[in-house]
C-alpha cells in the first residue's frame, strides 16, 4: 500500500514494514552511524530505507521486535543506556551495545535453521 512520499507499507510476520523517500532520507541522515542505518524498528513497525533493504535487514529487525515485546516501554531508555555504558567503557556504543549484539546473534540462529 502507497503512503505519502511515494513510500510503501506491508504486514510481514506481524510487523509494519515501511519503506520510502523521505524514510531513507532520515535514516542516512539522522542515524549517528556513519552511512546511516538500513532499518530500524520501533515497536511493531520497521522502517527502512528501500524494500531491499527491510529484505536484508528482516532477521535482525525481528529481534528488535521481540526485544521491544519484552522490554516495553523500558526498551529505548535501557537501549540508550546499553549504548552509553559501551561508550564510556571505550567500547562502541552500537556494534558492542547489548541489543545489537543479541539481534545479531538471532541473525545467525536464524540462519543455520
Amino acid at each position: 500500500m502507497t503512503v505519502v512520499g511515494k513510500g510503501r507499507f506491508r504486514v510481514v510476520d506481524g510487523a509494519i514494514e515501511v519503506h520510502g523517500s523521505l524514510l531513507d532520507w532520515l535514516l542516512r541522515k539522522c542515524v549517528p552511524l556513519k552511512g546511516g542505518a538500513e532499518a530500524m524498528t520501533l515497536g511493531h513497525v520497521i522502517v527502512g530505507r528501500s524494500e531491499r533493504s527491510l529484505e536484508m535487514t528482516r532477521r535482525h529487525e525481528r529481534v528488535h521486535v521481540r526485544q521491544c515485546e519484552l522490554w516495553g516501554p523500558a526498551f529505548i531508555p535501557a537501549y540508550v543506556a546499553s549504548g552509553i555504558i559501551q561508550m564510556v567503557l571505550g567500547r562502541d556504543a552500537y556494534r558492542d551495545n547489548y541489543f545489537e549484539r543479541k539481534a545479531r546473534e538471532g541473525e545467525d540462529v536464524a540462519r543455520s535453521l
